[in-house]
């Protein structure tokens, strides 16, 4: 049982950076990215484009879009960002109360 409070006691104390490495590297990052993922792919597609005509509209390389869209490492938000533009689209992040 004091494991148990020490233990809750320790996630308190973390942030949210923390709190999302710890899903990350917990294999919980499916939850967020592959829904990315899978809008990026679809605007793509619609809007015709090729991973590299994509990625040159948003100054990025090829490999990284190939990478983005098959849930391989999370892009950094600006490159998130870059994307949405060139896809014509708004990124939008959800924040919503934990449930305890």
């Amino acid at each position: 049982m004091a494991a148990r409070a020490r233990t809750e006691e320790r996630t308190e104390e973390k942030g949210p950076v923390e709190r999302l490495h710890e899903r990350i590297i917990a294999g919980d990052r499916g939850w967020f990215f592959a829904q990315i993922a899978e809008r990026v792919t679809e605007q793509r597609i619609a809007k015709g484009l090729s991973q590299r005509q994509l990625a040159e509209l948003c100054s990025t390389t090829q490999s990284a879009i190939a990478r983005l869209e098959r849930g391989g490492r999370p892009p950094r938000i600006d490159t998130l960002l870059r994307i949405a533009d060139a896809l014509d689209c708004e990124l939008v992040v959800e924040l919503e109360p934990r449930k305890h």
